[in-house]
Order: structure tokens, then sequence, then C-alpha cells
């Protein structure tokens, strides 16, 4: 009774406070201990009361996976087999550690060979302590095993996952980033998972974007699945909208984007566009390559006159993306009159888009029912280039003609702006100024927002002028909006013009 008492009432320190710990096992009960103690170790307190042994494999992880960083690589022989795909692989226990999964397989094998996996344990603490190398007892080898049942994990992408254990610089390539990231996610080794994650990031692609994307869903990445957000939120219409890999992505993902008011689009005619490619290519999966704009016209057009495609059972399932559209920003007839013809959209939209055209044509442009820039405004962009000095394209709207023109001034400075024109030097036709509308109204009360943004490394930088009010007239200090001006190494940049014609 005695050495039990005694035994009961050794008591252990807690991080770097003045109270104690029973080091009684499983639990003391010492609640404020190890609430102290979860503090001092980054370990929730919650998790370590419903298992408190968690909380101590955690500092054995912890103290393992640091203490490595600073120890030569192991090259004696190896204290743990690690059964796994078919294969045994030899580690050591303070690569191993690096990992939480393989750390609790240990732990749990430590326990099933001995009475006290405590004692084993902080055997292993007092091995790795400074100076006591050369004194360690040799420790028997364990064996652990290991299934894994998801299908991205191929053997060459886990063996390299634990060479990534030994060597920090391993070079992984962007083929094989999916199956080392699985790896990484099956082993909880956030070391090599951010690494996968940073390659995945800098390596989108057309061909990439489904797979990496649908990767940041199922491992539960945020960074990944708002990085393939952003990239396609700029290529989707100048870059995977010219391509067959448009067909794969996603629907959920292609949603986001298209409610994203970073969207980046040339004209809202371009978005529409891209959109109905998609779902032709969904609808047809023998075609290999890019359809010309009239053989997709066609295929729709063959659909039942009874209703508008997206009223029938084979495209209700699209109509929330096309709800993401600011059809309103479609003003050119020729364009108008080919949405009429494609039977595409129910009657009701058309009558609202065209009501709200004849209701701006008599109220000099005021686009009453249009309130907010984010999910209201006419769109239109600019892709600027490397190889470009000077941007600008034209367009108008309601009688009124504006340009928005990019400037680049050195190797990284560049100036984004848009100016009101008088129609008299508007002399592309495809704007309809010879037949269309013409404003003589000398102002235009315009609010608008011109936002530019372009890839550096992997990150995305954006700069914004944010919401402005501003009177156009035609005078020298009138015509011009505020210019947004940025400086920047990143290419292409991607320049976004979005604005409402408030009642005025």
């Amino acid at each position: 009774v005695t050495n039990q008492h005694k035994a009961r009432l050794e008591r252990r320190i807690v991080g770097s406070t003045n109270r104690w710990r029973f080091s009684k096992d499983p639990f003391s009960g010492d609640l404020l201990a190890l609430s102290q103690r979860c503090k001092a170790v980054s370990t929730d307190f919650h998790e370590a009361l419903k298992n408190p042994d968690r909380l101590y494999i955690s500092q054995i992880q912890k103290f393992f996976s640091e203490n490595s960083k600073h120890k030569d690589i192991q090259t004696g022989e190896a204290d743990v087999i690690l059964e796994c795909l078919g294969f045994k692989w030899e580690l050591h226990q303070p690569q191993l550690f690096q990992s939480k999964t393989l750390t609790r397989l240990y732990v749990a094998a430590l326990a099933q060979g001995t009475a006290s996996p405590l004692k084993e344990l902080e055997k292993l603490l007092q091995a790795q302590l400074p100076g006591k190398t050369k004194e360690r007892d040799p420790v028997k080898k364990i064996i652990i095993s290991l299934k894994i049942n998801d299908p991205e994990v191929t053997k060459v992408a886990f063996s390299m996952a634990l060479k990534y254990l030994y060597l920090s610089d391993v070079e992984i390539y962007v083929d094989d980033v999916l199956a080392v990231l699985a790896s990484a996610y099956i082993l909880q080794f956030s070391g090599l998972f951010q690494r996968c994650v940073d390659v995945m990031v800098k390596g989108l692609s057309p061909t990439t974007i489904k797979n990496f994307y649908l990767a940041g869903c199922k491992y539960k990445d945020e960074q990944l699945t708002t990085a393939c957000e952003k990239w396609l939120g700029m290529n989707l219409v100048p870059l995977v909208g010219t391509q067959i890999h448009l067909r794969k992505i996603p629907q959920d993902l292609l949603h986001k984007v298209l409610k994203s008011p970073r969207l980046f689009t040339f004209s809202e005619f371009h978005l529409l566009k891209t959109i109905l490619l998609w779902v032709f290519l969904q609808l047809d999966n023998k075609v290999q390559a890019i359809p010309i704009y009239e053989t997709m016209l066609a295929f729709f057009t063959s659909f039942s006159k009874n209703c508008c495609f997206l009223d029938q059972n084979i495209g209700q399932r699209w109509m929330p993306l096309f709800l993401c559209l600011h059809l309103h920003g479609i003003t050119r007839g020729k364009d108008l009159e080919q949405l009429r013809r494609l039977n595409f959209f129910p009657e009701s939209w058309l009558v609202r888009v065209a009501a709200s055209h004849y209701h701006a044509l008599e109220n000099g442009g005021d686009m009453v029912h249009l309130k907010d820039l984010n999910t209201h405004a006419v769109r239109f962009g600019l892709l600027f280039k490397q190889e470009h000095t000077t941007h600008s394209e034209t367009i108008a709207m309601y009688g009124f003609f504006f340009e928005i023109k990019g400037i680049k001034r050195d190797s990284t400075s560049y100036s984004f702006y848009m100016q009101r024109i008088r129609h008299k030097d508007v002399e592309l036709p495809d704007l309809g100024c010879k037949h269309g509308p013409i404003s003589l109204r000398a102002e235009r009360l315009v609010r608008y927002e011109i936002r530019a943004q372009t890839l550096v490394d992997g990150k995305w930088q954006e700069f914004t002028t944010n919401e402005i009010r501003q009177k156009f007239g035609f005078g020298k200090l009138s015509c011009k909006s505020r210019t947004l001006k940025i400086q920047t190494v990143g290419s292409p940049i991607y320049a976004s013009f979005a604005f409402i014609f408030p009642v005025s």
C-alpha cells in the first residue's frame, strides 16, 4: 500500500507553470494541469479529455519531428519495418515521427509489445536528449502495418513520400504531385502535404485544373480549392474556353467562378458563348476539338421548339449557371437576335432584358433596376500581355461610347483607365454606331470600378480603384476616369472594367 501511495503521489511539471500533474496512466483527473499542458503542446483541450493518450502521443510526435531537423540522416540499422502496399520499408524512429499516422501506429505497436508503454516512450525521449546519442540502448525492431484504400496512392508516390522523411529537398513533378499529395494525406505528413499544394498551385493549367480542384475538395484543403477558383476565374474565357479541356471543368467549380465579382471576361457575350460551349461539350462527348460557333448554334436550335432548352428536362440542371450571367450587358442587336433564334433562354428572361434596354434608352441611359456593382455591372476586360505597350477597346452602351485602355509605362509600371469619346470618333462598324442609338447628352453619371489582377510566383496580386461615382463629359478634365496605376512583374495582366449608369 505504501509503495502504491508513493507512486500515486509522483507528479510531473506542466509547461512553464508551477502546476503539477500526476503521472498515473492514462489520466489523473487534474483538469487545470491538463488544460495548461494542452496549451504548452498546442493540443485541443476537449480532444485531450476524450482521449488523454492522444496528448502524450502528440507531444512525442512534436518532439521527434522538431528534433530530427537537427540530426544527421540515419544510416544505421532500421528501428521500424513498415508493411504497406505489398512492400516493406525500413525506417528510423526520428524520421518516422514526422508523420502523425506512423507515430500512432508505432506507439500502438509499442503498447502491444510491452507491459509499460509509457516507460518505453520515455526511453525514446531520453535517447534523443543532447549527449545521449552514443549512449542510446539498442531498441528492438518493431513491425507496423498500414492499409491504404485511396486509389490515388501509388507505390512510387508512397515511396517518394517516405523518402521526404529523410530528404526535404526531394523534387516533386506536376505529373506525380497528385499521388504524392494523397500519400502525404494518408501519412498525415503536413510538411510534404503543403509542399505538394505549393507545386499544384504553381502548376495550374487547363489540363490540371479539374484533378487539382477535386483533390482540394477530397482532402479538404481550402488553399488549393481557392487557388483553383481564382485561376479559373481569370482564365475561363481567354484560355480554358478556347480548348477542349473546358469539358472537364466540374459544374460546382464553374458555378463558384460565375458568381465571383472578380471573374474576367472580354464582354458578357464572350462569357455567354463560353458557357454555351461548356454545355455543348457536356452533351456531345464525341467532339474532340472546339467546334465553330455556327456548329454550336445549329446544335441547340435542333432541340424541340415547344419550349426553350433551359425549361426542358435536359437543360434544367444547368439553369443555376445562366442565372449568374449579366444578360443585360449584351446590347448589340445582332447578339440579341441570336439569343432569340437560339431558343435557349425562357421567354421571360429575354423580355426582361429587352424591357431593361428599352427603359434605359427612353431615360437617357439610366439603368434603374441595377443597384449592386458586384452582381449587376456591365463587364468588359483587357488582357494586357508582355508584348503590349498600349492596348485598348471601344465599347458602346445606350448611345454612349467609351474607350478602355491600358498603357505600359516601363518594365514593371502600368496604367489602366476608361474615357468617354464622341460618336464621330468611333470608326468600328461592329459597335453599331452607324445605325444604333447616339446620345448627345453632355454628361453621363457612371458608377464604375477598374480592377487589375496578375499571377506572381503562384500568388495573385490584385489592384483596384474601388467603386467610384463620376460624371463623364467631353472635356479634357471630365472625359477620363481615375487611373489605376500598378507596379508588378506579373504577366499577363487581367484588367476588368465594371460599370453601371445610375439614375441621373
